[in-house]
C-alpha cells in the first residue's frame, strides 16, 4: 500500500506531465489552440467525475473503505450549497481560459509556477478574510519568497499580456479552491463533491449561450481529428486522477504537507525542460536555447519551490 506522500508525490509527477499535454494541446493548431474550447472541455471533462458515484453503488464492502463516494451521501442542495459549487465552477473556467492562454505564449515550466504561487497566496489571504483561516507564522516569509520567484519569471521570460494571464489564472484559481473549501464546510465530502462537478456541466452549458461561443466550439470540434480527441480525453482522465491521488492523500496524512508537495510539481517540470524539451519542436516543447536560461530557470524554480515549503508548513 503507498504512503499518503507517495501518493502526493506521484499526483504532483502527473500534474506536471498534464501540464506539459496542456502546452501542446493548446499551441497545436491542429488540436484545441482557442483556450476557452479547451476550457469548456476540460470542464464537461471534469463534471463527469460524477459517475464515479456509480461505482459506489455497487454492493462491494471494499469500496467504502477505499473511501470512494456513495450517492446515499447526496441531498437536495441548499442555496449555499449551489452558489458554492457554481462560483467555484465559474471560477475554475475563468482560470483555465486564462492558464491556457499564457501555456500557449510561454514554457510550462514557467507558466505553472508563477500560477501555483499568485494561487497559493492569494488562497491564504482570501481564507484568511472569508474563511477566519489563520496564517502561518512563516505566511510572510513565504509570500517574500514566491514574490521574488514570480518576479524573476515574470521581468525576463514573459511578455505583458502573459504575465497578466498567468496572475489572472491564478487568482482565480484561488477563488476556486476557497469556494470549494467553503462548500465542504457547508456540508459533506461526498455531497459537495457531487454538486462540484454537476456545477461543471452547468458553467459549461452556459457558456453555450455567449454569441458566437457555439459556433466556436462546432468549428474548433470539427477541425479536430479523433487521434487529437483521445489526447484530450487522456490529458483530462491523468489531471482526475491527480486530483483524486491528492484529495485521497489529504485524507490520509497531513493536509499542510500535502499542499507544500505541490511545489514538487515545479521540480519535476524543470526535470522534463531538462531531459524532454530539446526533444520536442520549438512552440509545443521547453524553449531553453541557452545554459543561462537553464540557470535562471532553475533559480526562480527552487525559490518558487522552496516559498511552497515555507508557507505551508
Amino acid at each position: 500500500m503507498f504512503s499518503w506522500i507517495t501518493l502526493a508525490v506521484i499526483a504532483q509527477a502527473i500534474n506536471a506531465g498534464v501540464a506539459l499535454v496542456d502546452k501542446y494541446i493548446v499551441t497545436s493548431e491542429k488540436i484545441m489552440p482557442k483556450p476557452s474550447v479547451y476550457a469548456f472541455y476540460t470542464c464537461i471533462l471534469a463534471g463527469m467525475w460524477v459517475l464515479v458515484f456509480l461505482v459506489g453503488i455497487l454492493p462491494i464492502p471494499l469500496l467504502s473503505s477505499l473511501g470512494v463516494p456513495s450517492l446515499s451521501h447526496v441531498t437536495t442542495p441548499t442555496l449555499s450549497v449551489a452558489v458554492f459549487a457554481v462560483l467555484s465552477a465559474y471560477a475554475f473556467f475563468i482560470a483555465l481560459v486564462s492558464l491556457y492562454a499564457a501555456l500557449k505564449e510561454a514554457d510550462a515550466s514557467d507558466v505553472i509556477p508563477v500560477v501555483g504561487a499568485v494561487s497559493a497566496v492569494a488562497s491564504f489571504g482570501l481564507s484568511h478574510f472569508f474563511l477566519d483561516t489563520r496564517l502561518t507564522p512563516n505566511f510572510m516569509v513565504g509570500l517574500l519568497l514566491l514574490s521574488l520567484g514570480t518576479l524573476l519569471v515574470s521581468h525576463l521570460r514573459f511578455t505583458w499580456k502573459t504575465a497578466l494571464n498567468t496572475v489572472h489564472a491564478g487568482l482565480f484559481f484561488a477563488i476556486h479552491y476557497v469556494t470549494i473549501k467553503g462548500l465542504f464546510n457547508e456540508t459533506s465530502f461526498d455531497d459537495g463533491f457531487f454538486w462540484s462537478r454537476v456545477a461543471f456541466f452547468v458553467v459549461a452549458v452556459s457558456m453555450l449561450m455567449i454569441p458566437g461561443f457555439l459556433e466556436k466550439i462546432h468549428t474548433q470540434t470539427k477541425a479536430t481529428t479523433r487521434q487529437s480527441g483521445f489526447l484530450v480525453l487522456g490529458a483530462k482522465l491523468m489531471a482526475g486522477i491527480g486530483s483524486i491521488l491528492i484529495l485521497k492523500a489529504t485524507a490520509l496524512g497531513n493536509v499542510a504537507i500535502v499542499q507544500a508537495l505541490g511545489g514538487l510539481q515545479f521540480v519535476f517540470l524543470l526535470f522534463f525542460a531538462l531531459f524532454l524539451g530539446h526533444k520536442t519542436p520549438l512552440e509545443y516543447g521547453e524553449n531553453i536555447k541557452h545554459r543561462h536560461e537553464l540557470y535562471h530557470k532553475a533559480a526562480f524554480i527552487t525559490m518558487i519551490t522552496i516559498g511552497f515549503f515555507v508557507l505551508f508548513i
